[in-house]
């Protein structure tokens, strides 16, 4: 691991509370794409498959936030076990009305428990914020956990789709449930890096979606989350119309794979220029890497064309949270990270079902249109909302970047 990586794990209990963070975050790679696998393994209907996995999208986009703003007032251990809990016995109501082919109203109500599930990758991003606020440590921190995220998309599709495919059919969303049980739990026994809560009356009420900059960020992301959403749908469905259903985890993962080299990378720079100006190129770059997509002929090309579709994904999360710190209060850090997460969700649930339709409706092929035209309408939002970006929140003058380069200028 290079220097700044490893210069990262100095604090005492970072270690055992990023490793937990990774495994609690497994779930966000393996649940709804395992939904779709199992749903379309037992009833052969993508349309209630890409249905379902909206479901739980939209319902963590409710959920996500309210969890998050109640973590931010009363901590992260008194709040994120008993919603892991509902969510984990509504995963297993799902498991069991799709094994003995329930009515579709209980699948629906079962997704809509899971979506309790908290925003386990903000919560982790918070704890390495109270660590590292304001020196150059914090935009490394960032950046390996944008490349634990590709990590997981890299390995999480693999084991969920795999195991629905070649062991039984609730396989993958039963150990996705494991995962989240686990690393929930092992994260919130660690108190000593646990944030300080900021109680209602010292933070001032409200919601951090106040915030004209968090705005744009979450409309734009609402639109990106549909790119994520319908690639993933219509790459299992485009292998299986190819008779290599179990390749689609494989060429999921090349896509995760992509973000993660250029997240690496990405880590190990500093830069001086504006974040507004990275953020929104990174919009987009993801824009056009979906264009090629629409010419996908074979599974080989379509691995080779989300490889470089993946290369814009993690630098522009990792600048997106470096602007969430300019934008939203440090008493709704965690709520701020956590409704852009929300906007991802809402997209990721648009994006799949609207997929799926098309799918159902026009084959694979014409599914990827779905995510050139949620490109093309991301990247209309970010022009329109620049010029909100580029104006702090009252009381945070600059982003994490200007306040690590001012931290550097001091030591130097």
């Amino acid at each position: 691991m290079p220097t700044p990586y490893r210069a990262l794990f100095a604090a005492p209990g970072s270690k055992a509370f990023s490793a937990a963070g990774f495994l609690g975050r497994m779930p966000l790679s393996m649940m709804g794409i395992g939904v779709v696998t199992m749903v379309s393994q037992l009833t052969g209907r993508y349309g209630l498959a890409g249905a379902l996995a909206a479901t739980i999208a939209l319902a963590a986009a409710v959920a996500g936030p309210q969890v998050s703003r109640l973590v931010d007032q009363y901590g992260q251990r008194r709040v994120l076990r008993p919603a892991t809990l509902i969510s984990l016995v509504a995963a297993a109501g799902l498991l069991l009305a799709a094994h003995y082919d329930g009515p579709d109203w209980v699948l629906f109500v079962c997704c809509a428990g899971i979506g309790c599930v908290p925003s386990v990758g903000a919560m982790v991003r918070a704890r390495w914020a109270a660590l590292y606020r304001g020196t150059p440590r914090l935009h490394t921190a960032y950046s390996f956990e944008s490349v634990v995220d590709e990590i997981c998309f890299i390995f999480g599709p693999i084991i969920s789709i795999g195991l629905s495919t070649a062991w039984f059919p609730e396989a993958g969303p039963l150990l996705a449930a494991c995962f989240l049980a686990v690393g929930v739990f092992w994260l919130t026994e660690q108190r000593a890096t646990e944030p300080a809560p900021h109680p209602r009356e010292r933070s001032g009420g409200g919601t951090a979606l106040r915030s004209a900059g968090l705005q744009v960020l979450v409309a734009t992301f609402v639109a990106t989350g549909a790119i994520f959403g319908a690639v993933d749908v219509v790459t299992v469905a485009f292998a299986e119309e190819e008779g290599h259903k179990t390749a689609a985890s494989v060429v999921l993962s090349v896509y995760a794979l992509g973000s993660c080299a250029a997240g690496v990378v990405f880590g190990l720079l500093r830069f001086a220029g504006a974040a507004e100006r990275r953020w929104l190129l990174g919009v987009c770059a993801m824009a056009v890497s979906m264009i090629p997509l629409l010419l996908v002929g074979n599974l080989p090309f379509l691995a080779v064309a989300l490889f470089v579709a993946g290369l814009s994904i993690a630098p522009t999360m990792i600048t997106t949270m470096s602007l969430i710190e300019k934008h939203v209060p440090r008493a709704q850090l965690t709520e701020g990270m956590t409704w852009v997460s929300t906007g991802l969700a809402v997209g990721v649930a648009l994006g799949s079902s609207v997929a799926g339709w098309v799918i159902d409706a026009a084959g694979a092929r014409a599914g990827y249109g779905v995510p050139a035209v949620s490109g093309a309408v991301a990247v209309v939002v970010g022009f329109l909302g620049y010029r909100r970006l580029k104006r702090p929140a009252p009381g945070r003058g600059g982003s994490v970047g200007q306040h690590s380069e001012r931290e550097e200028r001091h030591v130097a």
